[in-house]
C-alpha cells in the first residue's frame, strides 16, 4: 500500500462487502474495471455473511432447472398488490428484468452457485400473482478451505443462530436437527454434520462447513480474488471526492491513515445502512428506544451520509423504515448479550404470542415483518411495546424455543438467567411474566379447544402454503395447530428488531443515487441498504433483502462498466 495521504487511482471504488458491494464489485471486475473494496470492519461480508441467505429472484434459470417456468408478469402483479402505492415501476421493473441476469451471470462467471426453494412460497399467497415456490435461491454450501489464507477475513456467523459455531440451513438441513431424537435418517445426518463440524474446529478452529449467508459472501470473497478484485479491509470512507459535479472517488481511513482513491467510474455505496445509528434511527424507527437489530455494529449510516454530501436524499415515504422481525435479548453465560431471531419458532404448531393482558394479537404463523407490525400497533399506547412466546413442555423439547434448544439438549440454564420464564400452571406463568392470570388462562382454553380440531377462527394459521410450510408436516389435521397443555408451561419475551434498514437513498433502476430534483449524479451508486428498497418498505417475501442487493450490486457494476469514461 502507498504512504498514507498518497492518491491513488482504479475504475471503480466499491465502499462495503456485503451482498451489494461483493456483487457490485464482481460484475465490475469481470467487466474489465479495475476495482477497490474497501470495508470499514476487519473482516467482511457485513450482515449479509450473518444472513439466512435466501435470495428472493423470480424467473432465474435456477427456478428452470427445478421445471418452474413464469414469466416477469406474475411477480410483478403480486408486488404491484402488496407494495399498494409504495409501488415504484421503475424500480419494480428494473429488478425483476435484472435478477434472473444476475443469477446467471454469477454461476457463469463466478464461484457461486445456486439451489432453488422450489418449495418455497410467497408470504401472502392469497394475492394475485403470489408464487408457490421456485422464486427464492440459496448459495450451495461452500468449503471455507478454498478461501486460503482468506478465510480470516469472513465474518463468522452469530452463536445465537449456530450449533457451535455450525450453520443450520433452513429446509431439509433443519428438519433433521429438528427430529434427530425420532428419525434415524436425520440422526444419521447430524451425526456426520457434527463430526465433521468437531474436526474442523479441532484443526483450524473455526466452523469450515460453510451455509446461509457465510457460503454466499465464502464464494463471493473467493470471486473478487479470481477476478482481481483489490479488498482493503479495515478502510472506511470518510469523504467522497467530487469535480463539476461528478463524484470522482473518496477518502479512505485505514490503519495507515487518510488515502485518496481517484474512481474514473465513480463509487458505489454499500455500507449497510443505517441500524446502528442511533440518531437516525430514533427519527424513523417507531419505538427506537425498544429496538434491537441484527445487524453488524459498523452498519452505522455511513453510506447515506456519504451520499447526503454529494446531493442525494433519504426515502422516507416508504412504508416501513426497516426490515421487521420479533427478537428476544439473549445473556450468555460469560456476561456477553446477543439477540435472536424469531423466524422459525412462531409458526410451529403449539405456541402462540399473547400481550400483557394475555390475549393473542395476531396471527403467529404470518411473516416476522408482520408479527412486529401487528405488534407495534397492539401496543401503542403501552409504556412497551412488548410481547410473549407461550408454549408447553411438549413444544420446548420438541421444537425449542427462541435461543432455548430442542431435546436432548438443556435448557435449566436458560431458566435460572430468566431468558425463559416456566410455571407450572398458565396463571403460574403468567404471573412469572406479569401478564394477566386469568385472561391467558382463558386465552389458552379457546385456542387449545379450536387447535384439537385444527382450526384457529381468531387468527386463521395454517391456512396460506406459506403458513403451512412453517408447520410441521408430522401434525394434523392442520400442521400449524396444537394444543398447549402439557406443564409446565414456558414463554420468551419478544421485542421490535430488524435485520436492516429499507430507507436508503433514492436511486434509479440503474442504482445511480438520486439527487432532490430526481436527477441521478454522475459517478455515485447505492446498493443494498444504501438504497433505498424496491419492496417499498413491505416485506413480500424471504429474501427480499438480498435479492435486491445482489441484484442492485449487479446492476450498478454493469452500468459503471459500460459508461464512457
Amino acid at each position: 500500500m502507498k504512504d498514507a495521504g498518497e492518491a491513488e487511482t482504479c475504475d471503480l471504488l466499491v465502499v462495503g462487502s456485503g451482498a451489494a458491494g461483493l456483487a457490485a464489485a464482481v460484475t465490475a471486475a469481470q467487466g474489465g474495471l479495475r476495482v477497490i473494496l474497501a470495508e470499514k470492519a476487519g473482516v467482511l461480508g457485513g450482515t449479509t455473511a450473518w444472513s439466512g441467505g435466501w435470495i428472493w429472484a423470480p424467473c432465474s434459470d435456477v427456478a428452470r432447472r427445478h421445471g418452474i417456468n413464469e414469466s416477469a408478469a406474475a411477480p410483478r402483479r403480486y408486488l404491484a398488490q402488496v407494495l399498494g402505492n409504495t409501488f415504484n415501476a421503475e424500480l419494480v421493473d428494473a429488478f425483476l428484468a435484472a435478477a434472473p441476469e444476475m443469477v446467471a451471470f454469477m454461476e457463469r462467471e463466478t464461484a457461486l452457485r445456486f439451489d432453488c426453494g422450489a418449495r418455497i412460497p410467497d408470504t401472502y399467497g392469497h394475492l394475485p400473482g403470489a408464487g408457490q415456490g421456485g422464486r427464492s435461491v440459496i448459495a450451495l454450501p461452500y468449503d471455507a478451505r478454498a478461501l486460503g489464507p482468506d478465510i480470516g477475513l469472513l465474518r463468522a456467523p452469530p452463536r445465537e443462530t449456530t450449533f457451535w459455531g455450525m450453520t443450520i440451513q433452513a429446509g431439509p438441513d433443519l428438519r433433521a436437527f429438528l427430529t434427530a431424537t425420532r428419525s434415524l435418517r436425520s440422526a444419521l445426518h447430524v451425526a456426520r454434520r457434527l463430526g465433521r463440524h468437531l474436526w474442523d474446529l479441532a484443526r483450524h478452529g473455526r466452523g469450515m462447513q460453510l451455509r446461509n449467508g457465510n457460503a454466499l459472501v465464502a464464494r463471493l470473497i473467493r470471486s473478487a480474488r479470481d477476478l482481481g478484485v483489490e479488498i482493503r479491509p479495515a478502510h472506511a470512507a470518510s469523504r467522497l471526492l467530487s469535480s463539476d459535479g461528478i463524484v470522482t472517488g473518496a477518502v479512505l481511513t485505514g490503519p495507515q491513515g487518510a488515502v485518496t482513491i481517484h474512481a474514473a467510474r465513480g463509487v458505489v455505496l454499500t455500507c449497510g445502512g443505517y441500524p446502528q445509528d442511533i440518531a437516525r434511527r430514533a427519527a424513523t424507527f417507531p419505538r427506537a428506544d425498544s429496538h434491537l437489530t441484527l445487524a453488524v455494529d459498523t452498519a452505522t449510516g455511513d453510506g447515506l451520509r456519504l451520499g447526503e454530501s454529494a446531493g442525494g436524499q433519504q426515502a422516507l415515504d416508504l412504508a416501513a423504515a426497516g426490515a421487521w422481525c420479533p427478537v428476544s435479548k439473549v445473556v450468555w453465560a460469560d456476561g456477553k448479550t446477543g439477540v435472536f431471531p424469531h423466524i422459525i419458532d412462531r409458526g410451529k404448531p403449539g405456541v402462540i404470542g399473547v400481550l400483557s393482558n394475555g390475549r393473542r394479537f395476531c396471527n403467529e404463523g404470518l411473516g416476522y415483518h408482520d408479527y412486529v407490525r401487528e405488534m407495534l400497533t397492539a401496543t401503542a399506547d403501552q409504556p412497551e411495546p412488548v410481547s410473549w412466546l407461550v408454549c408447553d413442555h411438549r413444544f420446548l423439547r420438541r421444537y425449542g424455543l427462541g435461543i432455548v434448544r430442542p431435546a436432548p439438549l438443556p435448557f435449566g440454564g436458560w431458566i435460572r438467567s430468566g431468558y425463559l420464564r416456566t410455571g407450572k400452571t398458565p396463571a403460574a406463568l403468567a404471573r412469572a411474566c406479569g401478564i394477566d392470570p386469568d385472561a391467558l388462562t382463558a386465552t389458552l382454553i379457546r385456542f387449545n379447544d379450536h387447535a384439537r380440531q385444527g382450526v384457529d377462527p381468531e387468527f386463521h394459521r395454517g391456512t396460506t402454503a406459506y403458513m403451512r410450510l412453517q408447520g410441521d408436516p408430522d401434525i394434523s389435521p392442520n400442521p400449524c395447530l396444537a394444543p398447549i397443555d402439557r406443564a409446565p408451561y414456558y414463554a420468551v419475551k419478544l421485542v421490535p428488531g430488524s435485520f436492516g434498514t429499507f430507507a436508503g437513498l433514492h436511486t434509479d433502476g440503474c442504482a445511480r443515487v438520486l439527487d432532490t430534483q430526481g436527477a441521478p449524479i454522475p459517478g455515485l451508486y447505492a446498493a443494498g441498504t444504501d438504497m433505498a428498497s424496491v419492496m417499498g418498505g413491505q416485506y413480500p417475501a424471504g429474501g427480499i433483502n438480498l435479492g435486491p442487493a445482489l441484484t442492485f450490486g449487479y446492476v450498478a457494476g454493469r452500468h459503471a462498466a459500460q459508461v464512457q469514461p
